[in-house]
């Protein structure tokens, strides 16, 4: 299956590639429902998009046709997907499906010490590709991954195209991240960086709620470029210690909010 392209940036999204990757020999269709499932409920496959084929949609996850039909069974009951007949039909992601408040419950639920503890698991392995990327991305790779962050603010401050909502700033601002850290030609560190780089990423997007939040994580974002366009391993590292302590106090405050409703 070719990589889908970010309808956002219009480059290649590591994120939703993870979504089709194979489930080998567990593909199951509960296995396939809940993959399909969380990345509905995180964003990452957003309300009204078409999903592929059933066909191509078996080929990609390499499980039988009749297992996708079985998952879109269980999607179609639990609301997250329509199915259309006929010449222009498919199956499609709701259009109420809500990300944030899928989100919001996350929050409310998880415990402080497990917040923390996967803000953690986030900086450990972040940090670890940003500075293998210090020491190994070439300039032109930095510069093309600053261009697509600030072509896509850009386009959004002068009007040339809409505000982006908070999951699809976060869908752009992941993919930024994810595509800076595969610079430090890790494949296991990259696989597990979009591993938790998705588990986080709806946390992140309750805090995305205006134009200020957002510029303040994409100032962040540059921040890390800087570092790496600069091979200052060291100084990424601090960037990002810096950055994974603001968003746990602001999350903590967000969990807070969210159980006192």
């Amino acid at each position: 299956m070719p990589p889908r392209t970010d309808p956002e940036a219009g480059v290649p999204s590591r994120l939703r590639n993870a979504v089709f990757r194979s489930v080998a020999d567990q593909g199951k269709a509960a296995l396939v429902e809940r993959r399909l499932s969380v990345a509905i409920n995180r964003g990452v496959l957003q309300a009204g998009e078409r999903l592929p084929p059933e066909s191509e949609l078996a080929k990609s996850l390499g499980v039988s046709p009749v297992t996708v039909r079985e998952a879109l069974v269980l999607l179609r009951q639990r609301g997250l997907v329509t199915t259309k007949r006929g010449r222009g039909g498919g199956s499609f992601v709701t259009a109420g499906a809500d990300p944030a408040s899928h989100a919001a419950d996350e929050l409310a639920s998880i415990s402080r010490t497990a917040l923390r503890d996967l803000v953690a698991h986030y900086f450990a392995v972040t940090g670890g590709c940003l500075e293998l990327a210090a020491h190994r991305a070439a300039p032109s790779e930095v510069e093309a991954i600053r261009a697509r962050l600030t072509t896509f603010s850009d386009a959004a401050i002068s009007g040339r195209q809409a505000q982006p909502t908070p999951a699809q700033w976060r869908h752009v601002a992941d993919d930024i991240v994810v595509e800076l850290c595969a610079l430090g030609q890790s494949v296991r560190l990259t696989k597990e960086q979009t591993r938790v780089q998705s588990e986080l990423s709806p946390l992140l997007g309750l805090l995305a709620v205006d134009d200020a939040e957002r510029e303040s994580q994409r100032s962040e974002i540059l921040g890390l470029i800087d570092d790496v366009a600069r091979g200052d391993a060291a100084g990424a590292r601090e960037t990002l210690r810096a950055t994974v302590s603001d968003i746990v106090e602001r999350l903590e405050a967000k969990r807070r909010s969210l159980l006192e409703r």
